[in-house]
């Protein structure tokens, strides 16, 4: 099968095809524009991204300049989830101390525009690796070079200091870790099912026995994988890190654990590769265990109770995949790509059960 030429752009991002975009109103969104003094281009087309599996993201031209908009899903939203005025908030400010976050110019919590809140947002040019995708990672030294720099980048974003950008009273941090066991559980029992209940609950049983230490807080991203990053195309050294909508205060251990839990390596359960976050299973790249004591020799990190935050990030992610697969059951998206997320999810939840046992790292 051919694919279509229009899905495609010189910058080397995917665009979605026309039937399969959800659609905006062009004639209102222009007439917001022009409100801000960004007038939409008449020549330029509305595209959408490709890539993304909640929020969603279009292309646009205005005010002579490319942009994104930046939309949450349509239908019911959990609580706290896809929340522009959260995200707008961080890249409105974080840029001046953390060059790789984009900067959000306007947030429109008018729903009468686009049907949603939205953000628009600096356009940065470069490649986005999907999944597992390993067509630009044939060269194991590049593949363990980007894998660093992954950590890297984690480094760098947790010692930033909040004050600096006016975000040291952003989220909660008093009681993070507790509070985010609390949260995924209470999602959990919303949308487990009989298979996923008995398995949530065993987990948040050990996660709950476990002694919780209290960090200084840090700025987190909360969901940093590769698909999340833009790269150069010459050399995949970072140009962007995208997508802050979860993005917060708390312990650091959460948010290298959320960038593991997506972490595949050769030996892993099929479901990690079933998965296909990323293609870190490919020659080259660092262990989830190297992941770890690369952190810790960056930050001064202490990591013994990392085995807490990898359960509850593996928790979290399992939790994330019933959501998305709920979307396709109540039909808010004929993607058939969430038509199988609940087995997913069902694969992570006994993953996790392993490693909270000791059988997997």
């Amino acid at each position: 099968m051919v694919a279509d030429p229009s899905a495609f752009d010189i910058s080397g991002h995917t665009f979605r095809a026309g039937d399969d975009t959800v659609p905006i109103d062009r004639e209102r969104l222009g007439a917001w524009l022009a409100g801000v003094g960004l007038p939409l281009d008449p020549e330029k087309p509305i595209r959408q991204f490709a890539s993304g599996l909640a929020n969603i993201n279009y292309l646009i031209h205005a005010g002579g300049q490319p942009l994104v908009l930046r939309r949450p899903p349509s239908g019911g939203l959990p609580p706290g989830a896809h929340d522009m005025a959260r995200e707008h908030r961080v890249l409105s400010r974080l840029g001046d101390a953390f060059p790789l976050a984009p900067r959000s110019l306007h947030l429109c919590q008018d729903q009468t525009v686009v049907g949603v809140p939205f953000q628009l947002i600096e356009y940065r040019e470069g490649v986005v690796i999907k999944g597992d995708d390993c067509t630009r990672l044939t060269d194991p030294d590049a593949c363990r070079r980007l894998g660093l720099t992954m950590v890297e980048t984690l480094a760098r974003l947790h010692a930033v200091d909040p004050a600096s950008v006016g975000l040291d009273d952003f989220g909660k941090p008093e009681g993070f870790t507790r509070r985010q066991i609390a949260g995924w559980k209470g999602r959990a029992e919303r949308i487990a099912d009989l298979a996923t209940k008995a398995l949530t609950n065993e987990i948040v049983a050990w996660l709950d026995c476990l002694p919780v230490r209290e960090r200084p807080p840090v700025l987190l991203h909360s969901d940093l994988k590769l698909d999340n990053m833009i790269l150069d195309a010459a050399n995949l050294a970072p140009v962007a890190v995208v997508d802050w909508d979860q993005s917060t205060r708390g312990d650091p251990l959460f948010d290298l654990a959320t960038t593991l839990s997506y972490w595949t390596e050769p030996g892993d359960p099929e479901v990690m590769h079933t998965m296909a976050q990323m293609p870190t299973a490919a020659p080259g790249f660092p262990s989830r265990a190297e992941v770890v004591a690369e952190y810790a020799r960056l930050t001064g990190t202490d990591i013994s109770d990392m085995p807490t935050y990898r359960v509850l990030a593996m928790l979290k992610l399992a939790v994330v995949f019933l959501q998305l697969h709920q979307l396709f059951v109540r039909g808010v998206t004929r993607d058939q790509r969430y038509a199988g997320f609940g087995d997913l999810a069902r694969g992570l939840l006994e993953m996790t059960r392993e490693i909270m046992r000791g059988r997997v790292s």
